[in-house]
């Protein structure tokens, strides 16, 4: 292993240490990270306007500051942008990260290199554990695929790149990131999304990999479809040291990119070997010595994740750390763990318990203080100068790590699926199709609960594609199941439907279906690599111009 990556992971080592050490003091270390933010900002307008300076305790801190939404800072973010200074954070702005608008409006997040070295050292604790993950296996810690993309930053009125929060990192991380990669830093140029996955497997052929690492499972599954299906003509670029003239590529990125590429036939004759034996290209048959994959899990994340052993194996998956633009919550301690650590140094945290999400001044909890099993919403109080803030997630506590919860993310606040108050989420959705895709052995492309027009209260829509080579047999027994899996594992469903919801319909859509959908969101500005797809939607036009195979209506 090069000497950087090996001094890389001594240090990541250092830092997983101290963290593990901190856990043992939750409060103490939350409380420490909350009032020295409160001194750094209290001179900052929003500071001023909260008397920041006065506050002396944690108690006194939750009374003087309510709970707010986006909404209330998109004001002061506004003015950020236009240049104004010294408004929510004392240090300049760098770069306001864009969320991808998959599940509501897109927001502008400010970063300053503040609050960018604390996400760093919560990525280098993640590192830490995954060489120690790694060590257990008899293996060390090397360079990997990454799926992302290098996006030109646009630039607010007052000067500020702002942009999506992925390559905004790679951009201002790209000496680190150049040693933790197999394949070339321009592979994320791009602009095509086929072409910028096409040169990064290219590239990576050439290699050994360690890892493939995606911001979600559907992103890393992409890659395998494109990997398969393009197998034969990977192959023979890596015989000639060429990239594929159809490849839409930028003609000076093409230039450099072949400069950087030379012949490996006999890389390229021992693939052949493999692609005929097999019929195809996988992870694992392409490279053997893979060890992990790296993607997010909780969520709708499970529903993917069952279809990666026919592209893996038994190869573990790890989560790295659970982030979005607003800033990492938390670390992943081992392979195939849902549950991570709450990231008790990138953040103040308190906890919304359920029975207080309907008021407008909810009482809330300490890290310590929650209960496993419980469902919470969080709240953050960090560096990009939010306090008290409400991100929408809701999250389930798994358990403890030392004195730090254990979350799963588990579904947005507000993704509720209502025909009669009953608020399906997309956990619930994907627990059903998780259970359903097992007992009738199929694997579904996709799928997505809809609700029907026209009636009220509204019957549930179930819009299935299934995947390539795979047949639904029993249809009907199918929708059926359904209706009573979602019963069994939704109360308020169950209660509901006995009274007022309609019988469920079944719709097999036409295969391509919901790559269709993807497509449409990619062209409304959402970044392939950050794409969520809805597992429900009450959007009556979600699925509008799509066409379905068969519908099955349940009788009873």
């Amino acid at each position: 292993m090069p000497n950087l990556l090996s001094a890389l992971a001594f240090i990541a080592e250092q830092a997983q240490s101290n963290f593990v050490n901190k856990t043992q003091h939750s409060f103490e270390v939350q409380e420490k990270f909350l009032f020295k933010l409160l001194r750094a900002y209290q001179r900052t307008e929003l500071g001023c306007q909260y008397d920041l300076k006065h506050i002396k305790n944690i108690e006194q801190f939750q009374k003087q500051i309510p709970v707010l939404p986006y909404s209330a800072y998109k004001p002061y973010v506004e003015r950020i942008a236009a240049g104004e200074q010294n408004i929510l954070t004392p240090d300049p702005v760098i770069y306001l990260n864009r969320t991808s608008g998959s599940t509501g409006k897109q927001k502008l997040i400010p970063i300053t290199r503040r609050f960018q070295n604390i996400l760093g050292w919560a990525n280098l604790t993640s590192i830490g554990f995954l060489s120690q993950a790694l060590r257990k296996q008899g293996k060390q810690f090397a360079p990997g695929l990454a799926i992302n993309a290098i996006t030109k930053p646009e630039l607010t009125s007052g000067g500020i790149q702002y942009g999506s929060a992925g390559p905004g990192v790679l951009r201002m991380g790209t000496f680190f990131y150049k040693h933790l990669l197999v394949h070339s830093y321009d592979t994320f140029k791009p602009q095509d999304t086929l072409a910028r996955s096409y040169i990064g497997l290219l590239f990576s052929l050439f290699n050994s990999p360690q890892s493939i690492g995606g911001n979600f499972p559907m992103v890393i599954l992409q890659i395998c479809n494109i990997l398969e299906q393009y197998g034969e003509n990977l192959i023979s670029d890596l015989e000639t040291g060429r990239i594929a003239p159809w490849l839409k590529l930028e003609p000076e990125l093409r230039v450099r990119l072949e400069a950087q590429l030379s012949p490996a036939p006999i890389r390229a004759a021992k693939l052949q070997e493999i692609l005929r034996s097999e019929g195809r290209l996988t992870p694992i048959l392409a490279w053997p010595n893979l060890a992990f994959y790296a993607t997010a899990r909780g969520g709708t994340s499970d529903f993917y994740l069952e279809r990666f052993p026919e592209y893996f194996g038994n190869i573990p998956g790890f989560g790295m750390v659970f982030a979005t633009a607003e800033g990492t919550f938390g670390i992943y301690p081992d392979f195939n763990t849902d549950g991570s650590i709450l990231a008790i140094e990138t953040g103040f945290f308190e906890f919304i318990p359920s029975d207080q999400w309907g008021e407008e001044h909810p009482k809330t909890l300490l890290a310590q203080d929650v209960k496993p099993g419980e469902y919470y919403r969080i709240l953050v109080t960090n560096y990009s100068g939010f306090y008290r803030y409400d991100i929408g997630d809701i999250f389930e506590v798994l358990g403890f790590y030392e004195q730090v919860p254990l979350l799963v993310f588990r579904y947005r606040r507000g993704g509720l699926l209502s025909s009669a108050m009953e608020k399906t989420t997309e956990y619930h959705a994907t627990q059903v199709m998780q259970i359903l895709q097992q007992k009738f052995n199929i694997l579904l492309e996709d799928f997505c609960i809809t609700l029907s027009e026209n009636e009220f209260p509204a019957r549930y829509l179930v819009n299935i594609e299934l995947a390539s080579d795979y047949h639904l047999q029993y249809p009907y027994a199918f929708i059926e199941s359904f209706d009573n899996v979602l019963k069994e594992i939704h109360t308020y469903y169950d209660v509901k439907r006995k009274i007022s919801i309609p019988p469920p319909c079944l719709r097999i859509m036409k295969s391509g279906s919901f790559d269709k959908i993807r497509q449409r969101q990619i062209k409304k500005g959402i970044p392939v690599y950050q794409l969520k797809f809805p597992h429900i939607s009450e959007d009556r036009d979600f699925m509008a111009g799509l066409e379905f195979e068969k519908e099955i209506q349940l009788i009873a």
